[in-house]
């Protein structure tokens, strides 16, 4: 049985990432700091569902600290690292940066160095659509992603260059997963869908940035995890999309979010921000094409998946903080 060194095993799609490798047969040793970016409360019920698993080993650890890691690595023998760990969200990074660079850059600098030192040839990194700002869609992997326009994309790429020294200095095989606009059930919530099924739901005013027109290349959390556990394959070094290759207005989610919950939102506009992209959509040809993969879960069945999670937890969801 393949041993697999999976970061973030708490977060959204390090959670599901984990579910996936398990029904596959893998043991996953998990790592997650388990911080308070958002409410621990859903970090804490995904960890629930995971620990069912007698394959699922967990270490409450940060990846910041290089030594505790080393430990780590130490006591069991990973035949592949995937680094979904990360310091999420456009916005906060233009408040605290630092952070970003510590978690997102540093840390990617402390796995990769471990790899090295215990000769662990494969490495999947987790990277952002946020990089594509300013470029011409559908967004291709060719484009040159220099122009990072908030303190978080900066610090992906960081992390993206520096796993490619270690690719060409060390020979470990590296495949960089950019992902477009993850939502399904058990998500983030400081995240749209997440926010504007709860606040619909409670007769809140959603909180909307510009007026709705902006269009997202949603993809649904299974089909991302199940593109993460096919970068596994040996690869040299890659960097892929995994997106829904449709983008979707965000007025149309929302749309989507009242049909399922058969109520109507109301809306508190706010000034679209400077750091956000207008839109995003992935090309997808090279993930079909390298890992066999394309999404199964279109908006409309992702958006009824997810609004039924939230109904089914919905006492427990009352006390999110968002």
């Amino acid at each position: 049985m393949k041993q697999i060194l999976l970061t973030g095993s708490a977060g959204f799609i390090g959670s599901k990432t984990a579910e996936t490798l398990l029904e596959k047969k893998y043991q996953v040793i998990g790592i997650d700091n388990v911080n308070n970016y958002y409410d621990v409360k859903l970090k804490q019920y995904r960890l629930r569902e995971l620990k069912k698993n007698k394959n699922f080993t967990f270490y409450k650890n940060d990846i910041e600290n290089k030594d505790s890691l080393k430990r780590i690595f130490n006591k069991h023998a990973f035949d592949a690292v995937i680094n979904l760990a990360a310091r999420a969200g456009v916005r906060y990074s233009l408040e605290n940066p630092f952070i970003y660079f510590s978690t997102n850059s540093m840390a990617t600098l402390n796995l990769l160095e471990l790899c090295r030192e215990s000769h662990i040839k494969k490495f999947v990194l987790a990277s952002t659509s946020s990089l594509y700002a300013g470029q011409e869609m559908p967004f291709s992997e060719s484009l040159a992603v220099n122009t990072p326009i908030s303190p978080y994309a900066a610090s992906k790429k960081a992390a993206e260059v520096t796993s490619y020294a270690y690719h060409f200095l060390y020979g470990i095989d590296v495949t960089i997963l950019r992902y477009f606009t993850v939502y399904g059930p058990a998500g983030r919530p400081d995240m749209s869908i997440f926010r504007f099924i709860k606040w619909i739901d409670e007769g809140k005013p959603i909180e909307l940035f510009g007026d709705g027109s902006q269009s997202r290349d949603f993809t649904y959390v299974d089909d991302i995890a199940d593109g993460t556990v096919k970068a596994l394959k040996k690869v040299k070094f890659e960097i892929i999309n995994l997106g829904g290759n449709k983008p979707y207005k965000l007025n149309y989610a929302i749309e989507l979010i009242e049909k399922c919950l058969g109520k109507k939102k109301k809306v508190k506009r706010l000034a679209f921000h400077k750091a956000d992209l207008k839109g995003t959509w992935a090309d997808i040809s090279k993930a079909n094409k390298i890992l066999k993969w394309e999404p199964a879960v279109n908006l409309e069945e992702g958006i009824k998946r997810t609004v039924d999670w939230y109904l089914a937890n919905k006492k427990w969801l009352a006390k999110i903080t968002l």
